[in-house]
């Protein structure tokens, strides 16, 4: 290795949602291919952070609410002039039940978080990448939808419309930034073993306690991964939700949202 070599910076990617889950192993992913590090989640980072370093990342932590401008501000505040080349914007929660017995502070932040603060992140770094593409290279975006974005869902209906509006938005700014030079990617994953059943209150639905259902995070994360460096528009990842994908595009969209009430019920685990 030369002396310019060792001076020359490593690449930096920022990964929200990245305390645990999904996120949690998409830094450690980045980590992996020689990447530093931003990363951010409302909930304690001190835990991946000494992962990531671990691995030889140099790794600056923010923890704050990507539902809220300052949140976001925050994060960005944090990358400051640094050139980003990898964004994954991976930050978001559910909110299971009934949607008329839902408290409406709640419903706002699972829209402000999904959509609002992902969006505001995505334009900000995007707009960077794009003006700096021509001397970096290419410019990597990966967005976390889901597969409920094809599904009507009943007892989740709010999560599933904020993802029904990610997948789309991501499928949309691939195509304007054609050309570019920046590739954004939509990773769509189907139940999955992390913490997002606990805190959208869905621990008695069939979903969150049907092994055979759910993915492991990591391998989650490699899918999505892969699919970014190779400039893939979109991936589902496993060939159960592949199913449940096909299923949802052909069956009629009340049999979808029944089919859904089934899995996510509160309760629906004693049935």
């Amino acid at each position: 290795m030369t002396v310019d070599e060792l001076k020359a910076p490593r690449p930096l990617t920022v990964v929200t949602g990245a305390s645990s889950g999904i996120g949690y192993h998409l830094a450690k992913l980045a980590a992996e291919h020689g990447h530093d590090l931003v990363v951010a989640a409302d909930t304690p980072l001190d835990q991946a952070v000494s992962d990531l370093r671990a691995l030889g990342a140099r790794v600056d932590p923010v923890q704050a609410d990507l539902a809220s401008t300052d949140g976001v501000q925050q994060l960005i505040a944090c990358i400051g002039e640094r050139e980003v080349d990898v964004l994954m914007a991976n930050a978001g929660h559910g909110l299971g039940g009934a949607f008329l017995e839902q408290d409406f502070q709640a419903i706002l932040h699972v829209i402000n978080t999904n959509i609002t603060g992902t969006v505001h992140l995505v334009q900000h770094v995007g707009r960077q990448m794009v003006r700096r593409a021509h001397e970096r290279g290419a410019g990597r975006i990966l967005i976390t939808g889901s597969i409920a974005g094809f599904q009507p869902g009943s007892f989740q209906a709010v999560y599933n419309g904020t993802k029904a509006f990610i997948d789309s938005f991501a499928m949309a700014l691939r195509n304007e930034l054609k050309g570019s030079n920046v590739t954004v990617s939509c990773l769509m994953p189907g139940p999955t073993d992390t913490e997002f059943f606990q805190r959208a209150d869905m621990a008695t639905t069939k979903v969150a306690n049907d092994p055979k259902m759910l993915m492991q995070p990591e391998d989650v994360a490699r899918v999505g991964f892969d699919a970014m460096l190779k400039g893939e528009a979109d991936v589902v990842a496993g060939w159960r939700n592949k199913m449940q994908v096909a299923i949802s595009k052909v069956m009629p969209a009340q049999a979808v949202a029944e089919m859904h009430r089934k899995l996510a019920e509160p309760g629906s685990a004693d049935k």
